[in-house]
């Protein structure tokens, strides 16, 4: 008799242990699915999802479960929806991050349950300097850095004067911070909205009093929309050159059209690259979705790719924590962006590219790579990160 119980025990510890190998790795994607900014989360989510359809649902060879969540562009509901997806979905992963107010609310209560995150766009000063974390691993960028070629680009354009503009929150300051830290001339300027105002009538008039060389801006989604469309209508771009950072891209330029000719923008990433990840990524894309990706989609894609590599090294367990940092760390995956590696604070280096807003053959506005003042860029804050 004992032997039947120990040999039924037995079979249901193997059972479960079975169950357990065969349950598919939880997957939380937190990003902006409603409002103005809607395009950007939509286009980060598409661009994580394209490449697990394209690995068959899996990554590292293992099932995938994704929990999509809504953040609303509120710090509250972005906790409510992390405590959601770690406490009742249990999942062991949190992707996505749109806005940096969202990943500086959700970061401790994050982190602090020992789940990663995989930030696919919000990159705030703190996270890649002091407030760094061994469960935090960006494939987007540090906020700073967009802007700071932007301000390199400023610089070696020799203007001499420049009035920038930006949401008054943490990603706003960090932009600005960034251009600043580049730009060799005077910043005539430094102008900060509330953070979803989007009649920008009275800014734009201190502009036009000020008669800069140039203006600088980060409004991301639809507050760049309507910034670069008043822009145009006042004339402004035919008179003072308007450099962008996270403000003019693959979500905006389809609504922006022609108002944005002539617009510069800094990023790391362009549909133009050439490399055969790229290529691929932007064709597959745009065959799936039937438009042209952003530089969110393709980080995103690298997201699921960087997932998909380090999943494979810990053969699906998520539970040996240090063993998936390291995996994470090598970041074995071909990117998007052609080369990849992260810095001692989980923050990528990279090349960092000035784009400019152009007819393309037939006849749509797109961004073009005009050149690039940044190779192998790290951010300014990794020093300040006690991780090596």
């Amino acid at each position: 008799m004992r032997m039947k119980f120990a040999a039924a025990a037995l079979l249901s510890g193997l059972l479960a242990s079975s169950a357990y190998a065969e349950s598919p790795i939880k997957i939380g994607f937190i990003a902006e699915l409603s409002g103005p900014p809607a395009a950007l989360g939509t286009d980060q989510y598409d661009g994580f999802m394209l490449a697990v359809e394209q690995k068959g649902g899996k990554l590292g060879g293992k099932e995938v479960k994704i929990f999509k969540e809504d953040s609303q562009l509120r710090p509250e509901v972005g906790i409510q929806a992390a405590r959601k997806l770690i406490e009742q979905e249990g999942v062991q992963i949190i992707t996505g991050v749109t806005f940096t107010n969202i990943m500086m609310a959700i970061l401790r209560p994050v982190t602090e349950k020992e789940v990663f995150i995989i930030g696919t766009m919000a990159g705030p000063a703190p996270i890649a300097g002091a407030q760094c974390s061994p469960y935090v691993f960006m494939t987007s960028w540090q906020n700073d850095t967009l802007a700071e070629v932007m301000g390199q680009y400023a610089s070696e354009q020799g203007y001499k004067n420049v009035v920038a503009l930006a949401p008054n929150y943490q990603a706003g300051k960090d932009y600005i911070a960034g251009f600043k830290r580049y730009y060799k001339g005077e910043l005539a300027n430094e102008i900060y909205t509330p953070l979803g105002q989007l009649d920008f009538s009275a800014e734009l008039t201190q502009v036009v009093a000020e008669q800069p060389d140039a203006v600088f801006v980060f409004y991301p989604g639809g507050l760049g929309i309507n910034f670069v469309r008043q822009y145009s209508l006042l004339g402004l771009n035919n008179k003072i050159p308007l450099l962008t950072a996270a403000t003019v891209d693959g979500t905006t330029l389809p609504a922006m059209k022609d108002t944005a000719l002539g617009v510069m923008a800094g990023t790391h990433w362009s549909s133009d690259l050439d490399n055969s990840q790229s290529k691929a990524f932007v064709e597959a894309f745009k065959t799936k979705y039937g438009r042209m990706p952003s530089d969110y989609a393709a980080q995103s894609y690298d997201a699921a790719l960087l997932l998909d590599s380090a999943i494979a090294k810990v053969d699906g367990n998520l539970d040996d924590k240090q063993a998936f940092m390291k995996a994470l760390k090598a970041a074995d995956f071909d990117s998007t962006r052609g080369k990849f590696r992260f810095g001692n604070n989980n923050f990528p280096i990279y090349d960092m590219h000035a784009l400019k807003v152009e007819k393309g053959a037939d006849g749509q506005v797109v961004l073009r790579t005009q050149a690039t003042p940044f190779k192998d860029h790290q951010d300014a804050y990794h020093q300040e990160c006690p991780m090596s």
